[in-house]
C-alpha cells in the first residue's frame, strides 16, 4: 500500500521522469504523447498503484511524462476529463453512471456523457456473507439482513444485479443501513448484517475470514444463462467471473463471481484514433515492465483487459489496435454496436428532454424523477 506522502512524491517522479532507469534506452513512439495528465482514484488505492506502475513504464521505455491526478469522488476523476484538463481518467462505475446519466449525473450540467474505453481490468464483486448465515447461493439471500449503504452508488448498483440472478429484489432482502463501506463489512464481523455487496479483493475481509462468523461468497452459476441475461438486464457490464485471488477464495477455493471492470482507462469520444492506438501499443509493449507490482496486475494483459463488457463503448483507436494483435472478434463487435447504440439512444433522449426540463424549472429530484422516466421510455426502444 502507498501511502499518501510517498504516493505524492512518487506522482512527482513520475511528472518530471525521475524513475526512469539507468541504461534503460529510451525510444518515443509515434503518436505517442509526451505528456499526459491522467485522473485517478486516490492515493493508496489500488487505482492510484496501477495507474503509477503503467505511467512508470511508458516512462522508462518512451520518454513519456505522466502527471496523475488523484481524487476520492467520481465526480472529481470525470470532470478534469470533460473539462479536457486530463487527457485519460481511471474510473470504476461512475463511468457507467456517466454515460447513462444517472445518481450524480442526472442534472441540468451533465446528462449521459460521449466518453470511450481504451481497456480495463477485471475485478470480482459479489455479496459476501458470514458462512454461519448459510448463504452460498442468490437465493438464499431471501429475508436475510443486508448490509447497505444508501450513498454508495457503485457498491448498491451491484447488489441488484446479484439479487436478480435469483429473481429477488430489494425488496427481498432486510436492508440495515451503515454509514461507509467498511462499516458494511464490519457489521458482518459484528453480527449486526448477514451479508453486504462487496469486491472479493477488499482487505478487511481478512478479519471476517478469520473471525469465529467465517465467510462465503454467493456463488453465480457461469452456465446459468437465465440467470446472467437478468443481471444484465439490471447492468449490461456483468461477466462471469471466476476469482481466485482475495478474501476466503484461493486457486483450491475459487468463487464464481460476478465481473466487472476497475479501472478503465477512458478518454473523450474525440480524442484522435492515433493517440488512442499508440497508447495501446505503448501500453502492452511495456507489460513485463510492470506486471510484477503485485497479484492482479497480470490482469492488464491484453488479452483480458481488451475485450468486452465495459461501462461505455469502446475508442475506435483502441479497438484498431485489438483488432491488430487478435482480441478483437465478431462477438467484441457485436457488444460494441449495442453499446453506441445504447449511448446514442440516451443523448439523443437527453436533448430532446433538456429543453422542456428547464422550460419547466425542473430541480434537484424533481429533475432527476423526470429524467429518469425518459431515460426508462427510451431503453425500452432497444428490446
Amino acid at each position: 500500500m502507498i501511502t499518501r506522502r510517498t504516493g505524492l512524491a512518487l506522482t512527482a517522479a513520475l511528472g518530471t521522469g525521475a524513475l526512469a532507469r539507468p541504461g534503460l534506452a529510451q525510444t518515443a513512439m509515434p503518436d505517442l504523447p509526451s505528456t499526459m495528465v491522467w485522473s485517478v482514484y486516490d492515493v493508496g488505492s489500488a487505482g492510484y498503484v496501477e495507474a503509477s506502475a503503467i505511467s512508470d513504464a511508458l516512462g522508462r521505455a518512451h520518454g513519456s511524462r505522466v502527471r496523475l491526478l488523484p481524487s476520492g469522488t467520481s465526480i472529481g476523476r470525470i470532470l478534469p476529463l470533460k473539462q479536457r484538463r486530463a487527457s485519460h481518467a481511471w474510473l470504476a462505475n461512475e463511468l457507467f453512471f456517466a454515460a447513462e446519466g444517472i445518481y450524480e449525473y442526472a442534472t441540468p450540467d451533465w446528462g449521459p456523457q460521449d466518453f470511450r474505453v481504451l481497456m480495463g481490468r477485471k475485478n470480482a464483486f459479489s455479496v459476501v456473507a458470514t458462512k454461519e448465515s448459510g448463504i452460498t447461493k442468490p437465493e438464499d439471500l431471501k429475508g436475510k439482513r443486508m448490509a447497505w449503504v444508501p450513498a454508495n452508488s457503485s457498491v448498491n448498483i451491484k447488489v441488484e444485479p446479484v439479487l436478480a440472478f435469483a429473481g429477488l429484489t430489494l425488496n427481498d432482502v432486510q436492508l440495515v443501513q451503515f454509514p461507509s463501506y467498511v462499516a458494511s463489512l464490519r457489521a458482518l464481523i459484528e453480527g449486526r448484517a448477514d451479508c453486504a455487496g462487496a469486491a472479493v479483493n477488499t482487505s478487511v475481509l481478512r478479519e471476517l475470514e478469520a473471525s469465529p462468523r467465517g465467510i462465503s461468497w454467493v456463488q453465480l452459476d457461469p452456465n446459468n444463462a437465465q440467470g446472467w441475461a437478468a443481471m444484465r438486464r439490471v447492468v449490461s457490464f456483468a461477466e462471469p467471473l471466476r476469482e481466485t485471488i482475495g478474501s476466503g477464495v484461493s486457486e483450491s477455493s475459487p468463487a464464481n463471481v460476478m465481473g466487472y471492470r476497475y479501472p478503465m482507462i477512458t478518454v473523450n469520444s474525440d480524442t484522435p484514433d492515433a493517440e488512442v492506438y499508440a497508447l495501446m501499443k505503448a501500453v502492452h509493449q511495456t507489460f513485463d515492465l510492470y506486471k510484477g507490482v503485485n497479484a492482479t496486475m497480470p490482469r492488464w494483459a491484453m488479452s483480458q483487459a481488451g475485450t468486452p463488457p465495459m461501462d461505455a463503448a469502446f475508442h475506435p483507436g483502441a479497438i484498431r489496435f485489438l483488432t491488430e494483435v487478435g482480441v478483437w472478434n465478431a462477438e467484441a463487435q457485436a457488444w460494441q454496436d449495442g453499446a453506441l447504440r445504447r449511448n446514442n439512444t440516451l443523448r439523443q433522449a437527453w436533448g430532446e428532454f433538456l429543453p422542456g426540463a428547464r422550460s419547466r424549472n425542473l430541480e434537484g429530484e424533481a429533475f432527476s424523477n423526470a429524467w429518469g422516466e425518459r431515460r426508462r421510455a427510451a431503453l425500452a426502444t432497444l428490446g
